[in-house]
């Protein structure tokens, strides 16, 4: 996924480009508002600061929702009601107050783009994808999922998780991302929550290495 952060401030996009580039995004940094107009080709987010040095940032978020459907999430230090009122009104899909959790921005990125349905697994995903791998076959349109040609039975929420996996193809799916994806939510306790799926995963499936863990990062294809 392609990201353009238009941020002036040095230091939170020194900070937010190595925090996002982990997670498995590709991001593209635009220091002052004029210029951005021209890099949307290719770009599905926009991290859209408002308090920019050249433009303002509400006009910036008009001129940009006028031109593209790329969707633009405004993270801001401008935190009172108006000013998100005013920031959704110009055209954003999101809005996010500085100072926020990396992980809760993810969980934002994934959240707008499945409303979207641009997101892999998500609302826009095709029913009729199957995914394979070994002897594992997970049939989105039947709901169905399969070991050496055995049926296995998994939750709803079992079966979201394995699918985002497979459909990754072998790229990290962040524990942000799963959360955003499978649960639409973080809470103190999601991550443990998604470590019990992932084991139940594992045991069902009877292929404990084709869920691979990341560590501090998520999980990613393995071999079944």
């Amino acid at each position: 996924m392609r990201v353009l952060l238009v941020e002036d401030d040095d230091r939170v996009a020194e900070a937010l480009l190595p925090a996002l580039t982990r997670r498995g995004f590709t991001v593209d940094r635009q220091a002052t508002g004029r210029g951005t107009l021209d890099r949307l080709s290719g770009v599905d987010v926009v991290l859209l600061d408002l308090g920019l040095p050249d433009i303002d940032g509400v006009t910036l978020c008009r001129a940009i929702r006028a031109a593209s459907d790329v969707a633009i999430i405004v993270v801001s230090a401008r935190g009172e009601i108006d000013d998100r009122i005013l920031g959704l009104h110009a055209g954003a899909d999101d809005y996010l107050v500085k100072p926020y959790d990396v992980g809760e921005l993810v969980a934002r990125v994934h959240a707008v783009r499945r409303r979207r349905g641009t997101d892999p697994v998500g609302v826009g995903a095709s029913s009729t994808e199957i995914f394979q791998t070994g002897d594992v076959r997970v049939d989105l349109g039947r709901h169905e999922v399969t070991v050496a040609g055995d049926a296995v039975s998994l939750s709803r929420k079992e079966f979201q998780v394995l699918a985002l996996v497979m459909a990754a193809g072998g790229a990290v799916c962040t524990r942000e991302r799963i959360l955003a994806e499978v649960w639409g939510r973080t809470w103190s306790g999601a991550n443990r929550t998604l470590d019990v799926h992932v084991a139940t995963l594992r045991t069902k499936l009877g292929r404990p290495a084709l869920l691979e863990t990341v560590r501090g990062v998520g999980y990613r294809l393995g071999q079944a």
